[in-house]
């Protein structure tokens, strides 16, 4: 579908793999704060690495008595104003290990919305039987970090009574913002559109959550949105079956409504390639035995707009269907009716 050739460097060496359809899988990265003190005391944390000290199993979570976790750390925010989906997840399943490791442990989760997504939720009953203590602060009155002679102080105030609180505690985790590896070059590439977070864009959330309008792209992973591990997996594997099932047709079909050019009179100019929101057109080989240079349509990929037939300088493209000369019949007769 989409005659794509790409360039892999591996090893000092070049190999180009020629491919008809392709997974845009880019990912997301996590945000490095600059608030909450982080990088001032290796007692702040964020969610990550948390994570990496439970599977380490570090000798500083034996020792902590109390700890406290900040949500929506760069998420929510007006450089970011999406969710991250997962942030407050992780830090409740976060809080509930802390909790098995020691059931006498202070633990608080400070948050302006819990959004445990599905069943989740039930995590969040969990945690609160468990005696972990969610403490909820506006944006307008963030909980402020205070490092005094080696103590963490986190000062917040209780909406319940309306009056500050200061939290002792030996550890502090930051649920930190998901950031989209914005890849402009890519998306202008492909021809798919990515919106102004910087996620890519779905051709329909419902009929095709892993579909790009453009053939033969799809979509999968945090390059779409922020979300859990089965998520993706499971739109990997949709993007996946819909790769496969486009592969596996020996023919396809097209619409009889696709440009087409005349090479004896194209000037080799690129306007045609450079404008097609469908990246249908696209230029012969110079080592072609027939019209090397001339610009060439790929009727798979053309969708019959017109864009490239109204911009062509040297009237060199065709709209099968909306040729002149039919136009022009269709004139005639409609006057010769009159």
């Amino acid at each position: 579908m989409g005659s794509f050739k790409s360039t892999l460097h591996a090893n000092g060496k070049d190999e180009v793999l020629e491919h008809g359809v392709a997974v845009i899988a880019t990912g997301a990265t996590p945000l490095m704060p600059s608030e909450y003190a982080y990088g001032k005391d290796a007692c702040i944390l964020t969610s990550l690495e948390l994570d990496r000290k439970f599977m380490n199993d570090d000798p500083l979570l034996k020792t902590l008595k109390s700890a406290v976790f900040i949500q929506c750390v760069g998420s929510r925010e007006p450089d970011r104003p999406y969710c991250s989906r997962v942030c407050c997840t992780h830090s409740v399943e976060n809080a509930l290990e802390l909790k098995h490791r020691n059931p006498d442990m202070n633990v608080y989760v400070l948050y302006r919305d819990i959004r445990t997504y599905g069943e989740r939720e039930y995590l969040y009953k969990e945690a609160r039987e468990n005696g972990v203590i969610f403490i909820r602060f506006s944006v307008d009155d963030k909980p402020q970090v205070v490092l005094d002679n080696g103590r963490l102080t986190v000062r917040v105030k209780d909406h319940i009574l309306g009056r500050p609180l200061e939290l002792e505690t030996d550890l502090i985790t930051l649920a930190t913002a998901i950031v989209p590896n914005r890849d402009e070059k890519l998306a202008n590439f492909f021809k798919v559109p990515l919106n102004a977070d910087g996620f890519f864009v779905e051709r329909h959330a419902k009929l095709g959550p892993s579909e790009f309008a453009t053939d033969g792209v799809f979509l999968c992973g945090m390059a779409h949105y922020p979300k859990p591990i089965d998520e993706s997996i499971v739109q990997g594997k949709a993007a996946a079956s819909r790769a496969v099932t486009l592969l596996a047709r020996e023919i396809i079909q097209t619409s009889g409504t696709i440009a087409e050019v005349v090479p004896t009179t194209c000037s080799s100019c690129g306007v045609c390639v450079s404008i097609c929101p469908y990246s249908a057109p696209s230029f012969i080989e110079e080592a072609a035995r027939f019209n090397p240079g001339k610009a060439q349509i790929n009727p798979v990929l053309c969708k019959g707009c017109g864009l490239c037939v109204a911009s062509c300088r040297s009237g060199a493209i065709r709209l099968k269907g909306f040729d002149n000369d039919q136009i022009f019949a269709q004139i005639f007769a409609l006057n010769e009716a009159v």
